[in-house]
């Protein structure tokens, strides 16, 4: 049985700064937990410390994932050091917001019911926006370091990061003014600005666990979509790694590389249609006929896509020279 393909997507030292932060929000998500069990307060519709919990989870994955990628032996330098720290400086200060207001009782987003709520608001926006910006930085260390050994591994990085900066990017459409908060302000009264539903007033019926609304659209599910491709992608890349021990055709270079520039183009797809559904006010799980159209050449796109890359000509797989080329790698 041949050796594992991926030693590309090993790291030899992972970002401390954001695993410290990692573990920090482990440890919020389950305070979160107990406040969701023990605290009757509703927020919005949803249990109070719901929010906290989600975000504390979310900024796990997030913040385990950029350690990772920062470890990786050709990607380690100054600059990503302070990129990955300020990721975790400022998330740790966006949370800090998130559960002060969540004790508080008062809402953390949108809120500019008063001068306090609105500079814990102004902070968030501050801290999100710098968020951002040092993910980017973090992107283009990716396409600097140049084509690894592994192409698969280079791209399912950056394509995965790229992706997740695009759906950073559309939290920013939450931002926007609804027709009944313009008509508000044009009273005098701005309390709340910004929203995550679209064509319903936010908490409302609600699908369980993600909270996202079942009967207006709810730009959350883009947001999540687009954050996520940072995992999605290397974990996709790991199955072909599992699965090309019994598939031969999975341990060739062009054919992984393909999957996955196929695999990035469906989440680039995917990020687009619910992006598009929850504009027009759709609920994720109440698609209209052109909805389930776009998704349905999405699909078809995608098996014509796999199937393309899987007939892709072949070289012998090579597992002598394999191994000879995993030490260099490792210490490039």
């Amino acid at each position: 049985m041949p050796a594992p393909l991926l030693p590309a997507l090993r790291t030899a030292a992972p970002h401390r700064p954001l695993l410290w932060f990692s573990l920090a929000m482990a440890a919020l998500a389950v305070v979160s937990a107990v406040g969701t069990a023990a605290d009757d307060r509703v927020l919005v519709g949803a249990p109070i410390w719901f929010k906290p919990l989600k975000f504390s989870g979310s900024f796990v994955l997030y913040g385990l994932t950029l350690a990772w990628l920062l470890g990786r032996s050709p990607a380690r330098s100054r600059t990503g050091w302070w990129a990955g720290t300020v990721v975790a400086v400022t998330g740790a200060v966006e949370m800090a917001v998130i559960v002060g207001q969540t004790v508080r009782g008062r809402r953390s987003h949108f809120n500019f019911a008063t001068p306090l709520d609105q500079a814990f608001f102004a902070i968030m926006g501050v801290t999100i926006v710098v968020l951002w910006l040092a993910t980017l930085v973090i992107a283009l260390l990716q396409f600097r370091r140049g084509q690894g050994a592994d192409p698969a591994a280079t791209w399912a990085v950056r394509l995965g990061v790229l992706i997740a900066l695009a759906g950073l990017a559309l939290g920013g459409l939450m931002l926007a003014p609804t027709p009944e908060q313009q008509a508000a302000a044009a009273h005098g009264v701005r309390e709340i600005v910004g929203a995550h539903s679209v064509g319903v007033p936010d908490g409302g019926p609600a699908m369980p666990l993600t909270g996202w609304s079942t009967t207006g659209g709810d730009l959350r599910i883009p947001h999540f979509v687009g954050m996520h491709a940072l995992q999605l992608l290397p974990l996709f890349l790991f199955g072909l790694d599992a699965l090309g021990r019994r598939i031969p055709r999975l341990r060739t270079e062009r054919v992984r590389l393909r999957l996955v520039l196929v695999a990035a183009g469906f989440l680039t797809g995917l990020l687009a249609l619910v992006t598009w559904q929850a504009l027009r006010g759709q609920p994720l799980i109440h698609p209209d006929a052109p909805t389930l159209g776009a998704l349905a050449a999405l699909l078809t796109a995608t098996a014509l896509g796999t199937l393309a890359a899987l007939r892709a000509p072949t070289r012998p797989y090579d597992e002598t020279a394999e191994t000879a080329a995993r030490p260099q790698e490792l210490t490039a």
